[in-house]
């Protein structure tokens, strides 16, 4: 294979420790709340004991398809959280689960409950429905990271049988299966395996699944007259539904199912980055434009529709009935950190931070017990989170993200280190080949300033690179306490010199409130205004007005005021302005009436991070405000 090509590689989760006033109650609730409550939920459910295999025909609640990757994600978040914070109880857990899983897999390597049980007959029947490789997929993300967290090989060997099953099954060799998955997510997971393993055959599995996906004649449409279908008649139509309606590389608009895009596009990127594929990369960064400047909401929001959960044409992203589904700003934070490895480029870091902030941490409550599946951007109040959901890909996919957070902050490349997130604590690496650990105080987001602290055996030749988010529009820079100039590199301001150990860095980041609009083309949002400080979007709550949200409009001239709120959900910066309230009198009888016959009235509006709408009284909620 050619030269592999990634250009930053990410500090091990266990070389970060976080040590953060928005980011520690996040992970601590994470922690203590979120991952058991999964695990209760995940045995409440029968996802758990599934793995006994004592389920027979006639018995109720039949193991789904996509039950095992419930299991595994929730013991990657697990894994993750032991990793940084080791927990005997915890890792007893796991184990015990482990247990049944290795115990579950079958004489030839194949693991997956439901089709060992439920449907043996099916197995590998329909690829482009059902689960099994994308359980798979989790099964090894999973494996790998409890492996790296505690050294246990029991899950990895256990996945490494089945990976090396399923290459006996798929591929272009005699007798063999030219099929590929049909919920993508697998493709990511080999790369990982290879990564962790160094074994070269779990890296060209990923990339026949890659380059098989959409090839002709379609092997969807082949599995489907094997097993008796007319594939015409299939519900979803078209094959972008789950992105194989052509090659990969041929594909240039993000379609289909938001969440198996973000996954592919990720294992694209992966592949790209192992093999030095310079057609797969470009054609990730087309997928990217094509998702990011059109498909996106202002919140990292990602998959507009509900009907198919998906992408759907340029700019179309109504409000109200916005899916943005949990789970795909999700995906779209795995592509974005594939994509900025790839490209040290900080675009990639600025939509991490967007969708990082805002449309993923919606997806659970500050308590952690309660969690979003889709987040619209305006409510009339009925929407509101769950404790758990028949489809539960969301609750542990939000455990694992939080519990990985730190292997999301720093970046080395050759001898530059890179700050792509501004998070308190520290992260220790080598550069120059001395080791170094750099310590982070800030109080981002509520705050712009950044303080970092160069801890060093011995004095140390090497770059920093600190981002300059997009939001940013100026910004300071000091090295102690001596104003400096830094060389602008893709969104980095890079500080090139000799670091002495004590060297202390300050950026100050300039924070005001900003007034964000939309392309003209999002007929939704045209003259309307969404408010945004720093990383975060903000919203406005039923609870913190008299009228209702959806009618108040923000005048062009109002003054707009930040303050923090240490009542408000533990603490947070919050927006104040005078904003207008249609008058309500004079309606009687009337459905319309002449602009020149009404009028409104001056109203205090209070606007809060949208990332933590719903945690307190129920009403209405909106994110878009009609210019007044």
């Amino acid at each position: 294979m050619p030269t592999p090509t990634r250009k930053l590689h990410p500090f091990a989760l266990t070389d970060v420790t976080i040590d953060d006033p928005f980011w520690t109650p996040r992970q601590e609730a994470n922690r203590a709340v979120s991952i058991p409550h999964i695990l209760a939920m995940c045995r409440q459910t029968g996802r758990v004991d599934a793995f006994k295999l004592d389920w027979r025909p006639g018995d109720p609640n039949p193991p789904h398809i996509f039950w095992d990757s419930d299991v595994a994600k929730w013991i990657e978040a697990a894994a993750y959280s032991l990793a940084t914070r080791p927990d005997k109880r915890l890792e007893a857990e796991v184990d015990e689960i482990i247990d049944l899983i290795v115990a579950a897999q079958q004489t030839e390597g194949y693991l997956n409950i439901h089709f060992t049980v439920v449907e043996p007959e099916k197995r590998w029947a329909n690829l482009r429905d059902w689960h099994e490789l994308y359980c798979a997929g989790h099964l090894i993300e999973a494996a790998v990271a409890y492996w790296q967290a505690t050294g246990k090989r029991a899950l990895l060997d256990a996945v490494c049988r089945y990976a090396d099953y399923i290459g006996s099954v798929f591929g272009r060799g005699k007798g063999k299966k030219r099929g590929f998955p049909g919920h993508e997510e697998l493709e990511l997971a080999l790369v990982k395996l290879f990564r962790a393993t160094g074994e070269q055959r779990y890296l060209k599995l990923s990339k026949f699944f890659v380059d098989e996906r959409g090839r002709k004649p379609h092997y969807y449409d082949k599995e489907a007259k094997e097993r008796g279908d007319d594939p015409k008649t299939w519900w979803a139509r078209d094959y972008s539904y789950n992105q194989s309606h052509v090659p990969v590389r041929e594909q240039d608009e993000a379609l289909g199912h938001s969440v198996r895009a973000m996954y592919l596009y990720s294992g694209m990127a992966d592949v790209a980055a192992e093999t030095g594929d310079e057609e797969l990369r470009t054609a990730c960064k087309r997928l990217w434009a094509s998702a990011v400047e059109r498909k996106m909401y202002v919140t990292g929001g990602v998959g507009s529709a509900h009907q198919g959960e998906k992408f759907t044409a340029d700019y179309d992203l109504p409000n109200e009935s916005a899916y943005a589904e949990t789970c795909a700003a999700i995906g779209l934070v795995y592509f974005a950190h594939r994509m900025l490895q790839l490209e040290a480029d900080g675009k990639y870091a600025d939509v991490l931070e967007q969708a990082l902030y805002n449309g993923v941490l919606s997806g659970v409550g500050v308590r952690g017990d309660r969690f979003f599946y889709v987040n619209p951007l305006a409510s009339a109040g009925g929407h509101h989170r769950q404790e758990f959901f028949g489809c539960a890909c969301c609750p542990p996919n939000l455990a694992r993200l939080i519990a990985e957070l730190g292997s999301y902050v720093y970046a080395t490349s050759g001898n530059a280190l890179y700050v792509n997130l501004y998070v308190g604590g520290e992260g220790e690496t080598e550069v120059a080949g001395w080791p170094m650990t750099l310590h982070q105080e800030t109080c981002y987001p509520w705050e712009g300033a950044v303080k970092l602290t160069v801890e060093l055996g011995q004095p140390t030749k090497f770059d920093v690179r600190l981002r300059l988010p997009g939001w940013c529009r100026a910004f300071s820079l000091e090295v102690n306490d001596e104003p400096v100039e830094p060389r602008l590199t893709k969104g980095y301001a890079s500080l090139k010199r000799e670091w002495q150990d004590g060297d202390v860095v300050e950026l100050c980041l300039d924070m005001p409130v900003e007034r964000i609009v939309a392309n003209p083309a999002v007929v939704e949002d045209a003259g309307k205004v969404a408010l945004q400080r720093g990383p975060l979007v903000y919203c406005l709550e039923q609870c913190d007005h008299s009228g209702d949200v959806r009618g108040l409009a923000l005048p062009d001239d109002a003054e707009l005021t930040a303050r923090f709120d240490t009542n408000l959900l533990g603490g947070a910066t919050v927006i104040e302005t005078t904003g207008l309230a249609p008058a309500a009198t004079g309606w009687k009888g009337n459905l319309y009436r002449p602009l020149s016959e009404t009028s409104a009235k001056p109203v205090r509006i209070k606007a809060i991070p949208y990332c933590l709408w719903d945690n307190r009284a129920p009403g209405a909620m909106a994110v878009w405000l009609p210019r007044g």
